[in-house]
């Protein structure tokens, strides 16, 4: 599937479920209304896509996704892979890289799940706080194959920002060109340094957990993304707000997606980031990866 012309939102979950091992029901994003009225909103504001990064064993509906993108009329575009441990469904212990890699390349090629919905993205394929364990190399591996195969672009998960460089030194083995790599949250680490390290290894980065203060003020953010723009950087990073519970929508009382777009932005703005960098971290970035 194509992108069409407009804002995308990066990286985003049209329903995921993480509650079982978190034990907690908020993580299990299943609002159909309330997230179709909240992406009908998004569309009117000038969003035309969003990259949903939920792939195998996290929850992913491909039906649910396909009926939320019709009623919202946003393009969404689907992802295959496995995430990280401990939310990795059996068949990503039970098969090597090799086969897991067929899994992904069947998904690219022939579709999701018996459907006609062909996977645009590997990812988000993720490693855990300061570590790669073996099965999340192995995924890794495994996701680097099927880039190979398809030149799929791959979307990572960093947890809260870190394995960035490990991460794209497994993709560097198998020779991927690391303009179709996307680390994603590096904007938790809040290091301008190790944002530079990643991006001068020829990957994008994306600030993609906006809004979620309780993590990093968005003020620092956009203290980041200010001094990456006035670098020229604007063209390695992308934006997005990773929406995974229930209590971040704005029915729920949460921030909602559109906060981005009517909060953020503007003190994006505000803070002298030109608007010709916004738009490559929301519009031109992602075609270009995507291509």
């Amino acid at each position: 599937m194509k992108l069409l012309d407009g804002i995308t939102y990066s990286h985003e979950h049209v329903k995921i479920d993480l509650s079982g091992i978190k034990k907690n029901e908020d993580c299990r994003l299943d609002t159909f209304n309330e997230t179709i009225e909240e992406f009908k909103e998004l569309k009117s504001k000038g969003v035309a896509n969003i990259i949903e990064v939920t792939n195998r064993g996290i929850g992913r509906d491909i039906e649910y996704i396909d009926k939320v993108a019709k009623e919202s009329g946003l393009n969404i575009l689907c992802s295959t892979g496995y995430y990280k441990e401990p939310f990795l469904p059996k068949e990503a212990y039970d098969l090597d890289e090799v086969g897991l890699s067929r899994i992904m390349i069947d998904e690219i090629i022939n579709g999701i799940e018996g459907s006609n919905i062909k996977a645009s993205i590997i990812g988000e394929v993720g490693t855990s706080v300061n570590v790669i364990t073996p099965m999340e190399e192995k995924i890794f591996k495994a996701s680097s194959r099927a880039h190979v195969d398809t030149g799929a672009p791959i979307i990572t998960h960093t947890s809260l920002g870190t394995m960035g460089i490990e991460q794209l030194k497994i993709f560097e083995s198998y020779g991927i060109d690391l303009d179709k790599v996307i680390l994603s949250h590096v904007d938790l680490t809040g290091d301008l340094d190790y944002i530079l390290s990643l991006i001068d290894r020829g990957c994008n980065v994306a600030f993609d957990t906006i809004g979620k203060e309780n993590y990093q003020p968005d003020g620092l953010r956009i203290d980041l993304l200010y001094e990456l723009c006035k670098r020229g950087l604007s063209e390695k990073i992308l934006m997005s707000m990773d929406i995974t519970r229930k209590s971040n929508l704005k029915s729920r009382g949460g921030i909602g997606y559109a906060y981005e777009l009517d909060v953020f932005i503007p003190r994006l703005l505000e803070r002298g980031v030109k608007q010709l960098h916004i738009d490559n971290m929301t519009k031109s970035n992602i075609v270009r990866i995507l291509k």
